[in-house]
């Protein structure tokens, strides 16, 4: 256990070294949010690929498998086919638009009111998206070091604030390839295989798991649509992923770089499934099915191996707490500061949003203290993301007859419903997605309807 801490040691103290050389390109406001618009298809690839797979993705992945084996996927492949689809269709209007936030496309189709309000909603999701990986980063270490989940939560966490703070968007970019690297290593080439080795084999698998386990749509239809709604549509509109596609040195490095990087997240939800398999053979009784991922690690691998792997694991999830947390501070100082100060959002300094990044690692980090489940939490980010802004913000690209007061009600009225469909049926129904939408859909469209047009429009279409 010694060598296994040792490994994870090291690792924190390189990303903290990513940290400071991240920190030295970091100069400009522009460096700090987005890494200069500079990212070649190797970078782009790889800090797209660690932005998605985090928490719910790596350690929520493995716990489906053990439930239901291969459809376990589908929560991967959900989230995999949003990138493709966004770096297909939107990734070059977005480009030639030289913004920094999702809601700047609201102002610039509605009014300041617009962008305003759907800020709020952004940074609840963003703040959700970090501490869902902040969790996952307490749990792990938890699980495997034996130390208490507050503990764990404080070091594992503020190796994310830390670097993420000093250095933005070059930070995340740097420490992102290493931990793309360490993601595929670790969990692809050395606990997958070591771990199907041990449960007797692919045999071993069809001879001990139900014959469920084997069926893609084992999961249910109704959940697959809802993962469907919920994390494809949200890649849509999610800050996180649109402060990477604003990365891209051009429009074909984002195409053809996050098209790779889409297959990658369906071929690592794979993975992760299979892993989980193995795990259900290997410890069919456990008591906590979320300890699934920690447990194969702590059973299967040999000291050293195993800290690479705990390592691996770390990585996805901080490449993913750190992603939500800077996607958190620019949605604060570009959106929502300048509200209350009253002066313009392109008027922040570098170092300016380094304090607002630290002191919402803060909240990240409370929010992570008392919020147990990572997939509920992810959920819970996407369901209010989807419901309330995914309509307004499609209306603001394609349809000319859209109105300022069709959006604000349809982000009022959407998440709202999101809400309370989440408090009533809870945060694993599939009714708060499917009655937000519809309820954000008919107000968009009558009030518009009703509304005089805006004269305004994105440049998108």
């Amino acid at each position: 256990m010694s060598l296994d801490i040792g490994v994870v040691l090291l690792y924190a103290s390189a990303m903290l070294l990513l940290g400071w050389f991240g920190m030295r390109r970091a100069k400009t406001r522009e460096d700090y949010l987005v890494a200069g618009r500079n990212l070649g298809p190797g970078f782009y690839l790889g800090t797209m690929a660690a932005t998605v797979l985090g928490g719910a993705s790596t350690i929520g992945t493995v716990r489906l498998g053990y439930v239901y084996g291969l459809s376990g996927f589908w929560l991967c492949a959900s989230l995999g086919l949003g990138i493709i689809g966004i770096s297909l269709f939107l990734a070059k209007p977005l480009l030639k638009l030289k913004i920094y936030t999702v809601t700047q496309v609201l102002e610039r189709r509605y009014n300041p009111t617009a962008r305003h309000a759907s800020a709020a909603i952004m940074l609840v999701y963003a703040l959700m998206i970090g501490a869902t990986s902040t969790i996952a980063i307490g749990t792990v270490m938890q699980v495997l070091f034996g130390l208490p989940f507050w503990v764990s939560i404080l070091l594992g966490g503020g190796v994310v604030v830390l670097y993420s703070t000093i250095g933005g968007m070059w930070s995340l970019t740097l420490t992102d390839i290493v931990q793309f690297l360490i993601m595929t290593i670790g969990l692809v080439f050395l606990l997958l295989p070591m771990s199907i080795g041990d449960a007797g084999g692919w045999d071993a698998l069809v001879a001990k798991l139900p014959q469920s386990y084997f069926s893609l749509t084992a999961i249910g239809w109704d959940t697959i649509i809802t993962y469907f709604l919920i994390y494809f549509l949200g890649i849509f509109i999610g800050q996180d992923i649109w402060q990477r596609v604003f990365t891209a040195r051009s429009a074909k490095v984002a195409k053809l770089a996050g098209s790779a990087a889409g297959l990658y997240c369906v071929l690592y939800g794979l993975a992760a499934a299979l892993i989980g398999m193995a795990a259900k053979v290997l410890l069919p009784d456990l008591e906590n099915v979320n300890n699934a991922f920690a447990s194969i690690v702590q059973l299967t691998l040999p000291d050293g191996i195993r800290g690479l792997v705990i390592a691996a694991a770390l990585a996805a999830l901080m490449s993913t707490a750190s992603a939500g947390l800077l996607a958190a501070s620019t949605t604060a100082a570009q959106d929502l500061w300048p509200l209350l100060t009253g002066r313009k959002g392109e008027e922040g300094s570098a170092n300016e949003n380094r304090v607002f990044t630290l002191l919402l690692g803060i909240v990240v980090l409370a929010i992570a203290l008392v919020v147990s489940d990572v997939i509920s939490a992810l959920t819970l980010a996407y369901n209010l993301l989807v419901g309330g802004m995914f309509i307004p913000l499609l209306g603001a690209i394609y349809w000319k007859r859209a109105s300022t007061l069709g959006a604000i009600a349809s982000m009022l009225l959407g998440s709202l419903t999101a809400a309370f469909f989440m408090y009533t049926d809870g945060l694993d129904a599939n009714t708060p997605i499917y009655y937000s939408l519809t309820v954000g859909a008919l107000s968009f469209v009558v009030i518009s309807l009703l509304s005089r047009r805006p004269a305004t429009a994105t440049g998108l279409a």
